[in-house]
């Protein structure tokens, strides 16, 4: 993998599912399938682990190192870039995969707002980041923004300012929230060697044309080839093939969002399109029901084939 020092986080980056077993243990020896199968069906070449859909906050400190490892060695000479999501409701625990991070060649790390005691203003969030950040201080750091699920509405905008002087390794923001505002306010303000990655896939073409210089998103897994080309078309000024291109993804998610789109269902539809054998999710999320996963496929194949 290239150091992520010498090589700016561009393009595409699949927010990846954890594998498990039937009875609901990791399951690593899937992983090196699973990288295989995004480089070569998918083109997509950077990975974003134990984020949301990995279900890191359902993990144990030991189950995201074991995760962890597997990724970045499997990775290794294939990808270009692997960033570990290191948030946890402890700064202790963040701290401690940071320094994992480090030991096992992350070309970053991500930390998401704690939850359950939330950081009231940007200037508390930004000093938590800071901890977490002090234990990695050689690895790219990126705030991974998720307020429709922390619930931590704090601008990104007002975060980032200055930022630079307290995390010196800030690299970025994975923006996963809708305000289209806030997120033009990032990349105005953001320095050139700073990442802004938008991550609400429906409408990913808003986010290139607020300027964002990638995407994160969990559809990539198996949406990646189609959104590729949404992204060439917007490089090239063909709007009418990258509407289209976001038009269908937009029609599965839509339909997706009737069934109760989540990570379990998320998680079968990857298992159904890519044949990986990647396992129940954990509880409290459920398991998608066979007759819902049939339709989502069905509808999948309607639309991409």
């Amino acid at each position: 993998m290239v150091p992520v020092a010498d090589r700016k986080l561009n393009g595409l980056v699949a927010a990846t599912f954890s594998p498990f077993s039937p009875d609901g243990e990791i399951n690593l020896p899937v992983i090196e399938q699973y990288v295989d199968y995004l480089i070569e069906k998918q083109g997509v070449k950077n990975i974003f682990v134990n984020g949301t859909t990995g279900e890191s906050m359902s993990l144990t400190v030991a189950e995201r190192k074991a995760l962890t490892e597997e990724w970045c060695l499997k990775a290794r000479g294939k990808m270009d870039q692997v960033i570990v999501h290191v948030g946890c409701m402890s700064l202790k625990d963040s701290q401690d995969l940071a320094r994992h991070s480090v030991k096992v060649g992350a070309n970053g790390i991500a930390v998401i707002s704690p939850s359950f005691f939330k950081p009231k203003t940007a200037d508390d969030l930004r000093t938590y980041l800071q901890e977490v950040a002090s234990a990695a201080p050689t690895l790219p750091f990126y705030y991974y923004h998720l307020p429709a699920v922390t619930g931590v509405n704090v601008q990104v905008r007002d975060l980032i300012e200055g930022i630079e002087k307290f995390i010196p390794s800030f690299s970025g923001v994975k923006f996963s929230g809708t305000d289209l505002m806030d997120f033009g306010q990032c990349v105005s303000y953001s320095l050139p060697q700073w990442s802004v990655l938008y991550g609400i896939d429906e409408q990913l073409l808003a986010g290139l044309a607020m300027g964002a210089s990638g995407a994160v998103g969990s559809t990539y897994n198996y949406m990646g080839s189609q959104v590729n080309k949404l992204m060439l078309a917007f490089e090239d000024g063909n709007l009418d093939q990258a509407r289209a291109i976001q038009f269908k993804i937009q029609e599965l998610l839509s339909y997706a969002t009737k069934l109760g789109f989540d990570v379990g269902v998320n998680k079968q539809l990857m298992t159904d399109v890519s044949g990986l054998s990647l396992g129940p999710p954990r509880l409290p999320v459920m398991q998608c029901p066979s007759d819902r996963a049939q339709l989502l496929k069905k509808k999948y194949h309607s639309i991409f084939h």
